[in-house]
């Protein structure tokens, strides 16, 4: 077979051609495993709402979304509600930081869960389990819910202050959007009585 002569057409072909085949093959991979990926993700919604209502024995209705935020009401099998569980997303030192957190009926904190995160691994990455002792029990409505750094009442992970900040801002709009929903306000109405 003769060799292509090297000139700006020829090699220009060539690339295209390349691009061409690579972008099928790329297209192909995510139709493939594109549903398989939004199971995983629902299936890890699912686990994470029971874990942070510290519950397996609840029924969650339809999300509410509103302003970038998810709301789950939980209710028990009596229809009994349990609470709210709220999905809120925030930019970290590495990017998201996707956190779905519940709270019971007063707005207390039962429990949390990084739902996506691309913080740094060892440090960032922390706040799955740094938080737990520190946030679980309290109401983001009666006390500082920033780093102590900060002025607040909540210890940031060492190293990653930038990552505890967007953890905890993300906990502390989930909750203003919880008590917004239940006061039935607007943001705007929110906004001026702060």
């Amino acid at each position: 077979m003769k060799k292509l002569e090297s000139s700006l057409t020829n090699m220009l072909a060539v690339l295209t051609v390349i691009a061409v085949v690579a972008g099928s093959v790329l297209a192909y991979v995510n139709s493939v495993t594109a549903p398989q990926i939004e199971k995983i993700k629902a299936d890890n919604l699912a686990a994470g709402i029971k874990a942070v209502m510290g519950s397996d024995q609840i029924q969650v209705a339809e999300p509410q979304e509103v302003d970038g935020f998810k709301a789950y009401a939980i209710t028990d099998a009596s229809a009994q509600s349990l609470g709210t569980a709220i999905e809120t997303t925030e930019n970290g030192f590495g990017g998201p930081l996707k956190v779905l957190v519940g709270f019971d009926t007063e707005g207390t904190i039962l429990g949390y869960t990084v739902l996506e995160h691309a913080e740094t691994p060892g440090l960032g990455a922390k706040a799955e389990e740094w938080f737990q002792d520190k946030i679980v029990g309290k109401n983001p409505g009666r006390c500082n819910f920033t780093v102590s750094k900060d002025g607040g009442e909540i210890d940031a992970i060492t190293a990653s202050t930038i990552t505890s900040r967007a953890f905890l801002l993300a906990i502390q709009r989930a909750y203003d959007k919880l008590k917004e929903s239940q006061d039935g306000q607007t943001g705007a109405t929110q906004q001026v009585q702060n």
